[in-house]
C-alpha cells in the first residue's frame, strides 16, 4: 500500500496508473502500483537498484512490449485514454510519450537527421523550411543550437557524451510530446554535462510532464517537484520532493534516505 503525503496537492493527472503489475514470465517485477503524474511537474522515481523503477517507467510508453515475456496488468491512462487498449496506436503513443535512455543513443545519422527523423515519420511538417525550423527550435530548447549550428551535417555520434544526451532530448521533443520519460539520463555523464541536463529538465518542465528515474537522491532533490520511492516492486511513499526528503512517513523511506540501505 502506497503512503501518499497528506499535503500533496491534488492536480489533474496527465498520466495515471491504477493497480499496475508487470511480469517477466513468472517473475513479478512490479506489484500493484498506482500513481498520478501531473503535467508541467517533474516526478522522480527513486529506490535501490532492481526495485522496479525503470520497469515501471518503461510501462508508461509500452517499451515493455519489445520484451516477449513481459506482461502488464492494471490500467495506465494518458489524458484518460487506456494506453494498453487495442485502439491505441503504439507509434503515436511513443511520439506523445517520449523516452530518453541511460546511455546516449543518437542514430548513426547527421545531427540534423537525428532531429528530423521523428517529424518526417509522423508527417508533422509541411515543407523543408518547416523542418529546418523544427530542427533549430528543438536544438535551441535542448540548449545545443549554439554548439552545433555550424555542423548540422556532422554525425551525431561525433558529439561528446553530454552533447549526445542533449541531442537525444532534442530528438524526443522534436515531435512535440506531452510527456518525457528519462531513465537515469545523467548516469553516463560527467558533473558538468549533468548540470546542463538538470538545467534543461527545469526549463522543459514548464511545457511537459517529466518523469525521471535516478539513482542519485541529490539529483532527485535538485530537479523534481514530486518523488515516488520504490522498493521491491512497489511504491512505498509518494509526495512532494521536499516532504519525502525531509519528513518521510514510512520507515523504509527513512532508511533509504538516510543511507541505511540501497
Amino acid at each position: 500500500m502506497t503512503v501518499i503525503h497528506p499535503n500533496l496537492e491534488a492536480v489533474d493527472p496527465k498520466m495515471s496508473a491504477e493497480g499496475v503489475s508487470v511480469y517477466y514470465g513468472d517473475k513479478q517485477a512490479i506489484k500493484d502500483v498506482s500513481i498520478a503524474i501531473p503535467a508541467k511537474y517533474v516526478t522522480a522515481f527513486i529506490g535501490p537498484s532492481g526495485c522496479g523503477k525503470s520497469t515501471f517507467l518503461r510501462a508508461l510508453n509500452r517499451m515493455n512490449d519489445t520484451i516477449p515475456s513481459a506482461r502488464v496488468e492494471g490500467q495506465i491512462e494518458l489524458d484518460g485514454e487506456d494506453i494498453y487498449s487495442n485502439k491505441m496506436d503504439v507509434v503515436q503513443l511513443r511520439a506523445r510519450v517520449g523516452m530518453v535512455f541511460q546511455k546516449p543513443n543518437p542514430f548513426p545519422k547527421s545531427i540534423y537527421d537525428n532531429i528530423a527523423y521523428g517529424p518526417r515519420i509522423h508527417g508533422i511538417f509541411e515543407q523543408k523550411g518547416d523542418l529546418d525550423g523544427i530542427v533549430e527550435s528543438s536544438l535551441r530548447r535542448a540548449g545545443l543550437w549554439d554548439e552545433v549550428k555550424d555542423r548540422l551535417n556532422d554525425p551525431g555520434t561525433a558529439l561528446s557524451g553530454g552533447q549526445q544526451q542533449r541531442l537525444c532530448i532534442a530528438r524526443a521533443i522534436a515531435v512535440d510530446p506531452e510527456v518525457i520519460l528519462m531513465d537515469e539520463p545523467c548516469s553516463a555523464l560527467d558533473p558538468i554535462a549533468t548540470a546542463k541536463i538538470e538545467e534543461l529538465i527545469a526549463e522543459l518542465s514548464s511545457r511537459y510532464a517529466i518523469v525521471i528515474v535516478t539513482h542519485s537522491m541529490q539529483q532527485a532533490a535538485r530537479v523534481s517537484d514530486r518523488t515516488a520511492f520504490f522498493h521491491l516492486g512497489e511504491i512505498v511513499e509518494y509526495g512532494r520532493t521536499s516532504d519525502i526528503f525531509t519528513n518521510p512517513i514510512e520507515q523504509r523511506t527513512k532508511d533509504y534516505i538516510t543511507g541505511r540501505y540501497g
